[in-house]
């Protein structure tokens, strides 16, 4: 419906709005068409700023009231395709529009709004308008349902931590603005003062379904599917049997060259797709604001593929979910045209949303009483000066335990630990537990592990009675009279070392008391039972499929299941396929890429041991690590695999062999490379112990006891850490290239006859020369020989052309790149030595100055990450808060009881571990730290305490149901 200007609207009353919306796609524009509408019906003057084509609003908004401006002033994500987007890309985008010319930005607006009169600056949702309305002194409205430091926060721990300021600047704009119009399915957005939460802002319709289909020439009995990718192109091929019989596809965005297929019909661009909805009957596109909104008000069931990287999605799929109107297709069956099993199921959906549809007509009501100066009580929580710390780098942060957001109370946490129940740790153990006889092995008592068998139990009975779409399928996974193999992994506390493992330092690792457990199950093909989707997809039954479930999935985004023919990973010749081809076959779909730490494990076996699998495999992953808190999320789940994949095939494999198969999944079929402390801490680990390792390449030197006045914490940062981030890559080859650089000196001194040389050994100077650890260098003997050569930094064409090779198989130079050499090198060097000197101290005499020698090692650990540039500002902040309770006035007359703290694992944020008194007072000096932290940023630390065993000690269970129910004693 066309908006005509009102004349009965006096010029008194008449406001002038500036309204600026996103560079990123049409949706937001086809939503602020809806406000304005609106708002020019009560007869005020709109003047949109965007980029988007002007048809976009004059086709439903033919008012003399509308005014175009186009103008870009910001960029979105940059899509690589109709799916994927690119990170890296997308914040170099920002920074060429939005950062460079940011001052001309600025003050090109503000002139701009103070000429044209504005009332009001409206936002959805650009960063800038925000803060050129404050400088202009107009008062501003964001309205939006995400912010753009949220989206780009997680692409950071791609691009590298110098974007952060990016993410920084951004939040720190949208603080000007007043307060957020808030719509449904939105995302946590800690950098806005106050909220209105309104309805959907959807489009109206024009047509009935009826006059639709007449007009298309559609039968009442023929079945619409409407393909809706955006305005992304596809470029994919549509073929007439991707349709069952009776359905016909109505294609949004076609090329004119584009060649259909006769039951694929395409649309004209200027289609008003909300009528089109209407009459349809299932859609099937990727996910964003405007599809679901309409898609929820309109009651059309819809097949959707996720989008890679676009923390947007999870919030309204979760939301689409909720009123049952939204089915997840496989991104390959998309591709292959396996389309049928997923539109068999969206038709047996009954959408049910019931909410309101009115949200434009909200949202301009709302505007217009701002305009005339109606203040809103401001609740003032958060604020400038406190953004760089609200800031959460990562969607699944917003899911850590304890976080205090109004999240929408659809947005359940996905049971992450399958149903658990709580049970007490010192239950004894027993050979039956609720539903299943054990007939190997033993529970130890763990309340986890108990809690697990308890899921399956439950899992067994419900069959397919299930809303969760992860439990549904983990209901139809396994033959339920069949054997059960359950494995269990904990993750792992760095006390020291971290990243010097990969330099071949000592490390001192603790066990964690969260844990992963990985059930397997081995079946005949024939007997493998398969999911609708897979089973269009495997036509023979008699070949080897595997079949994944993660539990967990939407803490991170991900897709919950995963399958594949095993002889995927077999060549025409019967021979495994290469890691190279392994990770490129991961890496083709990232929603799914999760499913290479499971199915890796399966590869590494036939590679390395020549283990052949001609059974169908079925696992069911469930973890209660945290992912992204620097704790091995990753390590738990590929040892727990690993493990339970070997006892279900009959295969002995040490806890060492296991943990450096397990790096190998890791390094070469998920392409992150991490050293082998992880997997050996998870694997040979063993409860309330630290391992102590030297990684030459994993050395166990045997377990050091905790001593009973000692304590060790880890406090989660809420900064999302990951071993396959630019950060820790970067620092890791400039090591490498040290090290490089330190034998090509020593084989130099070798050579030549300086003084420098003469007054060396010469047997000393050789194994330097062939020097194979950066470890095995002691700190004095760096210093005076080495310290001084090397450069702080070099480009990696510069290193290439002289030394050709780092010496290192998981990491690749990048000949345009600029590393840090001098503290990369150093801190392994002198790590070393702080890790020896702490597994030393914590065999002395109980006394004040241990803890205090203990706690000052760490600090020192901590400074060096910092100056190798994998530090945080949310780790920095933690250390300082265990600092500043140790230095209390309270703690120097004796009642301080936390004495250190380090940033963990690969660094960049995630966990930051505390050494203390084992007594109640440090229990109460951590909640104190937490109440802090949450108070500085927003967030309220998860915290690490308590250990159990390695995946060695713990052995594997194997389970059978039960004919008849038996009680746990």
């Amino acid at each position: 419906m066309s908006v005509s200007e009102s004349s009965s609207a006096s010029s008194r009353s008449s406001l002038v709005f500036a309204y600026y919306v996103t560079g990123h796609g049409f949706g937001h524009a086809t939503r602020v068409v809806e406000v304005v509408r609106h708002l020019i019906s009560s007869g005020h003057q709109v003047h949109v700023v965007s980029a988007a084509p002007e048809f976009v609003f004059t086709m439903e908004v033919h008012s003399p009231n509308l005014f175009i401006r186009k103008v870009l002033l910001d960029s979105g994500s940059v899509q690589a395709d109709a799916l994927t987007v690119d990170r890296r890309a997308s914040l170099e985008k920002y920074c060429e529009i939005a950062v460079e010319p940011r001052d001309s930005i600025l003050d090109t607006e503000v002139e701009w709004l103070k000429s044209i009169k504005a009332n009001l600056v409206v936002s959805d949702v650009v960063p800038i308008a925000c803060r050129a309305a404050a400088d202009a002194g107009i008062r501003s409205v964001c309205v939006t349902n995400f912010s753009w430091d949220f989206i780009y926060a997680e692409y950071v721990m791609a691009a590298g931590h110098h974007h952060r300021s990016i993410v920084w600047q951004i939040a720190e704009d949208y603080s000007h603005c007043e307060f957020l119009i808030r719509l449904p399915g939105y995302c946590p957005m800690p950098a806005f003062h106050d909220v209105i939460d309104i309805p959907l802002v959807v489009r109206p319709l024009h047509k009935s379904r009826q006059e639709v289909r007449k007009e298309l020439g559609v039968p009442d009995n023929v079945k619409l599917l409407i393909f809706n990718f955006g305005g992304q192109p596809t470029g994919w091929t549509l073929k007439e049997e991707y349709l069952p019989a009776g359905w016909l596809c109505l294609v949004c965005g076609a090329s004119a060259k584009q060649d259909l297929p006769p039951n694929f019909i395409a649309l004209p661009k200027d289609v008003y797709t909300p009528d089109v909805i209407a009459a349809s009957d299932c859609m099937l596109g990727k996910i964003g604001y405007g599809t679901v909104s309409e898609a929820l008000a309109y009651k059309l069931r819809f097949i959707f593929v996720r989008r890679d990287y676009f923390n947007e999605e999870p919030f309204l799929r979760k939301m689409l979910e909720y009123y049952q109107g939204g089915v997840e297709m496989i991104r390959r069956d998309l591709l292959a045209g396996c389309w049928a099993p997923y539109l068999e199921r969206a038709v047996t959906l009954k959408p049910c949303y019931d909410g309101g549809i009115d949200g434009g007509e909200v949202a301009a009501k709302i505007l217009k009483d701002t305009a005339m100066g109606k203040k809103r009580s401001k609740l003032n929580l958060s604020g400038a000066r406190r953004l760089r710390d609200a800031i959460i780098l990562g969607f699944q942060l917003q899911r850590a335990p304890g976080r205090d957001l109004s999240v929408p109370e659809w947005y359940q946490v996905a049971g992450n630990e399958a149903g658990i129940h709580s049970v007490d740790q010192t239950q004894k153990s027993s050979k039956f537990v609720e539903g299943f006889e054990i007939l190997h092995g033993d529970h130890l008592g763990l309340s986890d592990t108990i809690g697990f068998l308890d899921s399956l139990a439950t899992l067994a009975k419900i069959g397919g009675h299930h809303q969760e779409r992860e439990h549904l399928a983990a209901a139809a996974l396994f033959n339920w009279e069949e054997d059960i193999v359950v494995a269990r992994a904990p993750g792992r506390l760095d006390v020291m070392g971290g990243i010097a493992d990969y330099s071949g330092s000592l490390v001192l690792l603790m066990p964690t008391r969260e844990a992963c457990h990985a059930a397997v199950q081995r079946n005949h093909p024939s007997k493998q039972k398969l999911w609708k989707h897979a089973e269009a997809r495997h036509h023979l039954r008699d070949t080897p499929i595997l079949e994944i479930v993660s539990f967990g999935s939407e803490l991170s985004n991900r897709g919950p299941t995963f399958d594949m023919d095993l002889s995927d990973f077999m060549e025409e010749d019967g021979k495994p396929i290469s890691y190279e081809k392994s990770c490129h076959y991961f890496s083709r779909d990232p929603s799914q890429k999760w499913a290479a730490y499971v199915a890796g494990t399966i590869l590494v076996l036939m590679r390395e041991m020549g283990v052949r699998f001609e059974d169908s495999i079925s696992i069911l992953v469930s973890s209660t690590v945290p992912e992204g808190k620097g704790v091995s999320s990753s390590a738990s789940v590929e040892v727990a695999t690993m493990s339970a994949v070997a006892a279900a095939h009959g295969l002995e494999i040490s806890p060492r062999d296991v943990a450096l198969l397990c790096q190998k999944v890791e390094n070469y079929v998920v392409g992150a490379p991490c050293g082998v402390m992880d997997q050996m801490a998870s694997a040979c680990g063993e409860a309330n112990k630290l391992l102590a390792m030297i990684c030459q390449p994993a050395e166990i030197l045997g377990l050091v006891e905790i001593p009973s006045h000692i304590r060790f914490w880890g406090i989660d940062s809420g900064i999302r850490h990951s071993v396959g981030g630019s950060d820790y890559g970067s620092v890791r080859i400039g090591a490498f290239i040290g090290k490089t650089m330190i034998k090509s000196f020593a084989s130099s001194f070798t050579k030549s006859n300086s003084e420098e040389a003469e007054e060396e050994s010469s047997e000393l100077i050789e194994s330097d020369a062939s020097l194979d650890y950066l470890c095995n260098l002691s700190p004095h003997r760096f210093q005076a020989l080495y310290a001084s050569k090397l450069p702080q930094s070099i480009t990696g064409e510069e290193f290439i052309e002289k030394y050709n090779d780092h010496g290192d198989s998981v990491t690749t130079i990048d000949r345009k790149g600029t590393y840090d050499i001098m503290a990369p090198t150093r801190h392994p060097i002198y790590e070393n030595f702080r890790v020896q000197a702490f597994k030393a101290l914590l065999t002395a005499t109980p006394s004040e100055e241990q803890v205090i020698g203990l706690g000052e090692l760490m600090y020192q650990c901590h400074d060096s990450y910092s100056a190798c540039g994998i530090g945080s500002d949310g780790t920095d902040r933690l250390v300082k808060l265990v600092q500043n309770m140790e230095n209390l006035k309270s703690s120097k007359t004796g009642n301080g009881t936390l004495y250190g703290a380090k940033i963990t694992g690969g660094g960049s944020g995630g966990t930051v571990c505390v050494i203390g008194k084992s007594s109640l007072r440090s229990s109460e000096q951590i909640l104190q730290i937490q109440r802090k932290y949450k108070e500085a940023t927003g967030f309220m630390p998860y915290v690490f305490e308590g250990s159990s065993p390695g995946a060695g000690k713990f052995g594997y269970l194997k389970i059978r149901k039960n004919s008849a129910p038996t009680s746990s004693t």
